[in-house]
């Protein structure tokens, strides 16, 4: 039986869900600001100069699309912690086929080239936040949040939120920038441009490839948050156990881990052990095959993949013996 939510805590959920917005506003603008600069602080970082100007270029028409990026992921993570499901999957269907449609029309069918991926990125954003944003606001289902949309109880919970999301954030963001460290690195080899697309296009594929179960780890921390928030600590358990044996099923532990982690709160726990893999480990040995033993672009790899090894190590072990 799945723990029902009462009408108070859908209310409550609103409050935290605009409370997340109005954070995610913030920070967003402060990324914003890094982006349209990014150019001068990737030549900075010692990277190629045109590579790092056409960079900055592709990550200016990007940056509308942050803004709408930082809202709707609120609110898919507010429809999932109340398992409202089939109307993400529908609607993330329809706008991938939107933005490829997009896609294709600004970049082969204008002079906008490679920045018009970038601005069909955005536009594709924000057609999914306005269509999921009219959804929440007109659906009788979340009329209880509707009393507090023009209230200032959301910012009475900043603080209260950021002690939740300053640590998840941290988690998440040690993981991705460890493999977007990598392209930086790749920039500082000989011929960059080669090594640096070689290996971009590596962490493309392999964000690919942990999409599903990316997914899969996202219904599995709501699944565990739901069930903990009920009181229900032995579903919970089985919960994770079968989110474990899929990830073995699908040999991606990590995301899984991860996925429980979030769920039972233990983002600071989980953040610390990808402090200590990724840029204590991982990194130090990728350095080392990369420029040591020049390895370039397959010694990264393998130092991320000793790092990744040991995080689901960690992870694994943060399951079962908390």
């Amino acid at each position: 039986m799945r723990p029902r939510i009462r009408s108070k805590n859908v209310q409550n959920a609103g409050v935290h869900l605009q409370t997340s917005c109005i954070i995610s506003f913030f920070f967003s603008i402060v990324i914003a600001v890094i982006w349209w600069f990014s150019d001068i602080i990737l030549v900075l970082l010692h990277q190629d100069p045109d590579i790092a100007k056409e960079a900055g270029v592709f990550l200016r028409f990007l940056i509308p699309g942050l803004f709408a990026y930082s809202f709707l992921q609120n609110i898919l993570r507010f429809l999932q912690a109340q398992s409202i499901i089939m109307p993400l999957a529908l609607c993330s269907v329809g706008f991938l086929v939107i933005h490829i449609g997009i896609a294709y029309a600004l970049v082969n069918w204008t002079d906008l080239a490679f920045k018009g991926a970038a601005l069909a990125a955005s536009i594709s954003i924000w057609i999914s936040l306005l269509t999921l944003g009219i959804y929440v606001l007109f659906s009788k289902r979340f009329s209880h949040i509707r009393p507090n949309c023009f209230s200032f109880e959301p910012f009475r919970h900043i603080l209260t939120n950021l002690k939740l999301a300053l640590p998840s954030a941290a988690m998440v963001c040690l993981e991705y920038w460890a493999f977007e460290l990598l392209v930086l690195l790749a920039g500082l080899m000989p011929n960059s441009g080669t090594n640096t697309s070689v290996v971009a296009m590596c962490v493309n594929t392999q964000n690919i490839a942990y999409m599903i179960s990316y997914g899969l780890s996202a219904a599995a921390s709501t699944r565990v948050a739901n069930e903990l928030g009920a009181g229900n600590t032995d579903r919970a358990k089985n919960a994770m156990v079968v989110t474990l044996k899929l990830s073995i099923l699908l040999a991606i532990v990590v995301d899984f881990a991860l996925g429980v982690t979030r769920g039972c709160g233990w983002q600071h726990l989980a953040m610390y052990i990808n402090l200590a893999t990724f840029y204590f480990i991982g990194m130090p040995i990728a350095g080392l095959l990369a420029f040591k033993f020049k390895l370039h672009a397959q010694g990264l790899w393998l130092g991320l993949i000793s790092g990744l090894a040991c995080q689901s190590l960690g992870m694994l072990l943060l399951t079962f013996l908390t």
